[in-house]
């Protein structure tokens, strides 16, 4: 077996199960929304817009989650992934 060889057999990554890896992650975050209260989009909008007021961050770092877990609770999850100065 000759060095060449080895670069060869190298598979190159699977596009389509990365693909449908990403296409899971975005059904199973869609799902969570989907029993989100109408004006959670525009709330968590606001969010991400007050926080931009005092750190920069990218929207992909910023997440928002409600939680429902029965009728008279519910929980809003913030998550921010700020840069380090």
């Amino acid at each position: 077996m000759s060095l060449l060889d080895y670069f060869k057999t190298k598979k190159k990554p699977n596009t389509a199960s990365t693909a449908k890896e990403r296409l899971q992650i975005i059904v199973a975050h869609q799902r969570g929304e989907r029993d989100a209260p109408d004006y959670f989009p525009k709330m968590k909008q606001e969010i991400i817009e007050v926080i931009r007021k005092y750190v920069q961050v990218d929207i992909d770092q910023v997440s928002v989650q409600l939680d429902q877990n029965d009728e008279k609770l519910s929980v809003l999850e913030l998550n921010v992934t700020l840069p380090e100065k």
